[in-house]
């Protein structure tokens, strides 16, 4: 008599360690590989964040000028580039000056 309140109570443990071992293995996803390249030559220095293998920020900083640095936005689809309707300017990417930094 004593096996069937044990039974149901066996099958929720076993339902709910079935549960939790997805959520287990969802933590142990390993970081994205994020990579920044440099290039420098006499004029210009230009850095590149690379985030899983998609370019998320370019910033062009000139040198021996008073022109400020700049920063290209990429287009991956959750920003519109467009500069009028009709547009096909798609990933060429816009340039952006930062006016205040802090």
């Amino acid at each position: 008599m004593l096996k069937r309140p044990l039974l149901p109570l066996l099958l929720a443990a076993s339902f709910a360690s079935a549960l939790l071992a997805p959520a287990a293995q969802a933590l142990d996803v390993p970081e994205p590989q994020v990579k920044q390249t440099v290039v420098e030559d006499d004029h210009t220095r230009v850095e590149e964040l690379r985030v899983r293998g998609q370019t998320q920020k370019v910033t062009v900083q000139p040198k021996n000028s008073k022109a400020p640095a700049y920063e290209i936005i990429m287009g991956d689809g959750s920003r519109d580039l467009a500069a009028g309707p009709g547009s096909s300017r798609g990933a060429a990417g816009q340039r952006v000056w930062r006016l205040l930094d802090f």
